[in-house]
């Protein structure tokens, strides 16, 4: 091998034609046309794009000319650092000199927000910005949303109009789809759809109301991007200050992300995207996965097409699984993933008869993997929601098994979950004034002031729930305040049984659940599950003690606080999950209405992208992978010793021939079996003392 070579050496044979692509020409800098890189789960996508970075300046592209675009600051400092890495050793470069000057003129790495925000800066006057403009965060956005709505009357609608945070992911959806506000609202947001006009309106006066102040908030930094290119003088003066543009995890990009790069290089000259389109699963974040599915068809002659298929995280057993399950998909690049680690054991299916059954296998197989040499921090939990955890979170705590979790609220951290529980507190000790006061926050007009104001005058009442109805409040609350004094009384009733009580606090909190969260319907199943929970116990004191014995900071803190260089177990919803990997994985509902989601069985490209998500959560697995299924899911509006159930069914996507990748095995929890135990209706008594006696 040539001498210039020498730094690809270590790449195997597709990561090596992906690194070295180009035609150098003679006495200029290395040329090369547009190129998709494939880049399957584990397969040293970011050492590939590093090389090809480190590739391009060793054939003497300047490093001012490169642009680096990735979707995390995290991303670009480490592809940046590898690239550096690889100059150096290739250099020979012992003391550093060499690459560290090549480190600063490789300046334009970053995400596409932040470079944008540099162009932007600089182009000011074309685009009739001040230079000076200001960045907000999305909370300030929200908040100037907010006055808007209030100027315009909105905000005092008879009927339910869309707070500040739902307003501005609707605005944010139609700005990164670049689709018509109709569509956004029709397919993300279809309770808003009478309320177009009023929204246009909204975000006219929000357009309006940021450039007058000299604002530019989260989005305005690709859209103003975009406008900047869509003049095509501007677009090419833009994209002649680079040679080449690689852009990272190409699959999440948006419409925005996609029209910038195509003005920037309509001809593809110098553009290389990497990603995997069986890993696209950020629509709800506008990411379309069309943009890497036509991207070689989208330049004449069609771009190169380099897949990578030699992975270097899972077993061949935890592989073939994952291929079983993609080679069922629609529309796709095809690739068959291969281990370099060799086969490894059998993932694993597990039928278990319901949820609680689930959280107390996998919480039994974590413990058991931790005591065979597995930490617990090399083992994870994925679901795809975050209410999906609730069952195990108590588990875990019940066994001191200490967790962090991402991609959500822990359960007992939940507003929603932290609202009911504080009126049921209040109810077992009215004189526990910090429920009282969390309790009163939910009326509507009753701010911290207000609340104040009404413990300090049922104080002085002599403080019990029954001297409630006497305590004057402002008119806006009076009403709901009728209703709370009203439950209180319910639930302080001496003879009312603890069945049904959660139902009576969630009955009255309904509203007040839809009245504060924008998204509620998503909260939901975290109620559903509380109502579970609280069947387990015999009385209202007992189910209170049980959760929040401890300060439930976390779930995970009721087995003490986890310090930095402790073990612990991780949990995650599938979308934070992408990019990582752990030695064992449990993936909890392999069922459907979870995979595929309930919510996305409408239209085929969701289900696609519901598949894909499963792929995902497979693929972080190195050495063990367990899927389980539960059979019963139970009602919630029943009894406590109801035993109202429907069944889940087994998801599509795990067909016959996905099945035969796994061990299949079926798991009773200890509390079917003890329900299998029938009491006698009569009274039996037997004198067991004097039989044992008489056998001797």
């Amino acid at each position: 091998m040539s001498s210039p070579a020498l730094h690809l050496e270590s790449l195997n044979n597709s990561q090596r034609k992906a690194a070295g692509f180009g035609e150098p020409v003679p006495d200029q800098p290395l040329r090369a046309g547009p190129l998709l890189i494939i880049a399957g789960a584990g397969t040293g996508k970011t050492n590939t794009l590093a090389h090809r970075v480190a590739h391009l300046v060793i054939n003497g592209v300047d490093p001012s000319r490169i642009m680096l675009l990735t979707f995390t600051r995290r991303a670009a400092i480490e592809m940046r650092r590898r690239t550096i890495e690889i100059l150096r050793k290739a250099l020979d470069d012992t003391l550093g000199g060499k690459s560290q000057a090549i480190a600063q003129k490789l300046t334009w790495t970053g995400t596409f927000h932040s470079l944008g925000n540099r162009l932007l800066r600089h182009y000011a006057p074309q685009l009739g910005l001040d230079p000076q403009f200001t960045v907000i965060d999305r909370s300030d956005s929200a908040d100037l949303l907010d006055q808007l709505r209030t100027e315009q009357g909105l905000a005092g609608k008879e009927q339910r109009f869309p707070r500040k945070d739902t307003c501005l992911a609707i605005y944010s959806h139609r700005v990164n789809t670049q689709k018509p506000l109709a569509d956004t609202l029709q397919s993300q947001f279809p309770w808003c759809q009478q309320w177009e006009q009023d929204l246009t309106k909204l975000y006219r006066a929000y357009v309006e109301r940021k450039q007058k102040l000299g604002l530019l908030d989260y989005d305005d930094l690709l859209l103003y991007w975009q406008v900047l290119v869509s003049e095509p003088k501007l677009a090419k003066h833009v994209g002649s200050h680079w040679d080449h543009i690689l852009v990272d995890e190409y699959q999440d990009t948006n419409a925005l992300q996609a029209r910038i790069l195509d003005a920037m290089k309509p001809d593809g000259a110098g553009l290389t995207v990497v990603g995997d389109d069986a890993q696209a699963i950020y629509s709800f974040r506008a990411a379309a996965v069309e943009n890497i599915l036509g991207f070689a068809q989208r330049y004449t002659p069609n771009a190169e097409v380099v897949p990578l298929g030699q992975n270097y995280r899972s077993t061949q057993s935890v592989l073939d699984a994952s291929n079983a399950l993609m080679a069922e998909a629609p529309r796709q690049y095809r690739k068959h993933l291969l281990a370099v680690r060799g086969p490894g054991t059998l993932p694993r299916y597990v039928s278990v008869d319901d949820l609680e059954s689930q959280a107390e296998y996998v919480a039994q197989q974590i413990l058991q993997r931790r005591e065979a040499g597995t930490a617990l921090r090399r083992q994870a939990v994925l679901f795809r929601t975050s209410s999906h955890s609730d069952l195990l979170e108590v588990e875990l705590a019940r066994r001191k098994i200490p967790f962090v979790k991402y991609g959500g609220l822990k359960f007992l951290e939940a507003a929603h979950v932290k609202d009911m529980i504080a009126v049921l507190r209040w109810a077992d000790n009215p004189r526990n004034t910090l429920a009282a006061f969390r309790a009163l926050q939910l009326l509507p007009g009753m701010g911290p002031v207000n609340a104040r104001l009404t413990l300090d005058a049922l104080a002085e009442a002599g403080g019990s729930i029954k001297a409630m109805r006497g305590i004057k409040v402002n008119s806006q609350s009076e009403r709901d305040y009728g209703r709370l004094a009203e439950l209180m009384e319910k639930l302080g009733e001496p003879g009312r049984p603890w069945p049904g009580q959660l139902r009576l606090v969630r009955e009255w909190y309904q509203p007040h659940l839809e009245r504060i969260f924008e998204h509620f319907h998503t909260r939901i199943g975290d109620l559903d599950q509380l109502e579970q929970l609280s069947q387990q116990f015999p009385s209202r004191e007992r189910f209170l003690t049980e959760l929040t014995l401890d300060p439930p900071n976390a779930a995970g803190d009721l087995s003490g606080k986890a310090h930095q260089d402790e073990d612990y177990l991780v949990l995650s919803t599938i979308h934070s999950a992408k990019g990582m990997e752990w030695d064992t994985v449990y993936v909890l509902n392999v069922v459907d209405g979870s995979f595929p989601n309930e919510f996305a069985t409408g239209k085929q490209e969701m289900i696609d992208e519901e598949r894909r998500l499963l792929y995902v959560a497979m693929t972080r697995a190195r050495n063990e992978l367990v899927l389980l299924q539960p059979l019963k899911f139970p009602l919630t509006q029943q009894s406590s010793r109801g035993d109202a159930h429907v069944y889940g069914g087994r998801s599509r996507f795990i067909s016959e021939k996905v099945l035969k990748c796994f061990e299949q095995s079926g798991y009773t929890g200890s509390h079917v079996n003890d329900s299998r135990l029938k009491r006698s209706d009569e009274p039996i008594s037997i004198d067991a003392t004097g039989k044992l006696k008489d056998m001797w």
